[in-house]
């Protein structure tokens, strides 16, 4: 029982919700908070090398495990190969 670590109680960054976790295997991200996005992502979505000055404010922000799951299937999703399709032959 020594090694169990204690329990905490906490927020979902992206879905708001509270959910119990132990501190050492909770999912993080680095947010930015004056962005209110992930460290080094754009507005449009795509990721470039952050400023010195948005890695220093940075702060981490946790995941739910129900999150995490979602992330995962929607990343599973998008990188599924394009369906080809037969040509069209005349008869």
């Amino acid at each position: 029982m020594a090694d169990e670590q204690m329990s905490t109680i906490g927020r979902c960054h992206l879905c708001k919700q509270t959910f119990g976790f132990t501190p050492a295997t909770v999912m993080t991200i680095m947010m930015d908070p004056g962005t209110n996005l992930p460290l080094g992502m754009t507005i449009s979505g795509a990721f470039r090398e952050p400023t010195p000055e948005a890695a220093a404010r940075a702060v981490e922000a946790r995941v739910c495990p129900g999150c995490v799951d979602r992330v995962k299937r929607l990343m599973e999703s998008m990188d599924r190969p394009v369906p080809t399709f037969d040509t069209w032959r005349k008869p």
